[in-house]
């Protein structure tokens, strides 16, 4: 007797995701109605080993459109009402349809589920934590939550101290394993894109559910086994440290006040300061002073901005 599938349109974007792929299409075929691949212009065999199904919708994108332009893409082919993300590491093993069962509840805008890693443990502290503060973003930048994991701050933020048993509301779970409403994604105006290519671009989305008054669920009957880390493991060092320190910046002027920037910004350029001096000598390197003082560079444009044409351009793209 065949399985009835949920209602649900999964979309899992790709980059250079060969390796993955295959396995997480094929638990997702067998879960729900509707699977789209968007390929953010991977020059492996993600494409081929994707197109092996013939029922998946693939979109081939002639350009890297970054993580939240490839999800608007997803949703907005998307032909069921409600859309599950979920990333190309992931392989979904139960309770798609406790997810839609939650999502279904009023007052409800998105749901997630539990993430384990390879050995079935919850990924605590990835898998559910909460809306960064200014304070916590700031200790992050200073390396205190990497040498003091068990700060008052970081636990919060982290939330260290999340029962994955218990089904309840929660406040920013991970874009990997993500359920909402199509409908919702619109009134929302979709992911922002200006997160670009990546970080921050979920929990803004989950930030500005909350701001609309709306619950976000997790759900632990729905399970996905999760890598974690694919296809940021693909990109150079140089890169994960702009892209991160980019959208980190730019979640905060969207979302903080100006006192709460500032605090940012100089736990930053503080930050890029003490790693570029560690890395010359991890390294005996001077590259670590070019890359990090981008990274300082980019923090003063927050900290002291000119009054030019060019200064309110940066500032307004994440107003």
């Amino acid at each position: 007797m065949k399985c009835r599938k949920s209602p649900v349109s999964v979309v899992i974007v790709t980059f250079q995701s060969a390796e993955v792929i295959a396995t997480c299409v094929q638990h997702a075929i067998q879960a729900a109605e509707e699977v789209i691949v968007v390929d953010n212009h991977s020059q492996d065999a993600t494409l081929e080993r994707v197109r092996r199904f013939a029922s998946v919708k693939v979109i081939a994108s002639s350009r890297n459109l970054g993580f939240a332009g490839a999800v608007n893409q997803g949703v907005a082919a998307a032909s069921q009402p409600n859309v599950l993300l979920l990333n190309p590491d992931a392989i979904l093993l139960e309770g798609l349809e406790d997810l839609v069962r939650a999502l279904e509840q009023p007052g409800v805008g998105a749901v997630s589920g539990r993430l384990c890693d390879a050995s079935g443990r919850f990924q605590l502290g990835f898998g559910v934590r909460r809306l960064p503060t200014a304070g916590a973003l700031a200790l992050e930048c200073l390396g205190w939550n990497r040498l003091f994991a068990e700060n008052a701050v970081n636990r919060r933020y982290r939330h260290l101290d999340f029962d994955p048993e218990l089904a309840q509301e929660v406040e920013q779970p991970a874009g990997a394993f993500l359920l909402f409403r199509k409908e919702v994604h619109a009134a929302l105006g979709g992911f922002d894109e200006r997160f670009y290519p990546l970080w921050f671009e979920d929990v803004d989305f989950c930030k500005r559910l909350k701001d609309r008054g709306l619950k976000i669920l997790y759900e632990p009957k729905a399970r996905a086994i999760h890598q974690g880390a694919h296809s940021v493991g693909k990109l150079t060092w140089e890169h994960k440290v702009q892209y991160w320190y980019a959208s980190l910046l730019g979640y905060s002027v969207k979302h903080f006040t100006r006192p709460g920037v500032v605090m940012v910004a100089v736990a930053v350029a503080g930050g890029a300061v003490i790693k570029a001096l560690l890395g010359i000598f991890a390294l005996h390197s001077l590259k670590p002073v070019w890359i990090y003082g981008k990274v300082i560079r980019l923090a003063c444009r927050y900290l002291f901005p000119p009054v030019t044409t060019a200064t309110k351009a940066v500032l307004e793209k994440h107003s």
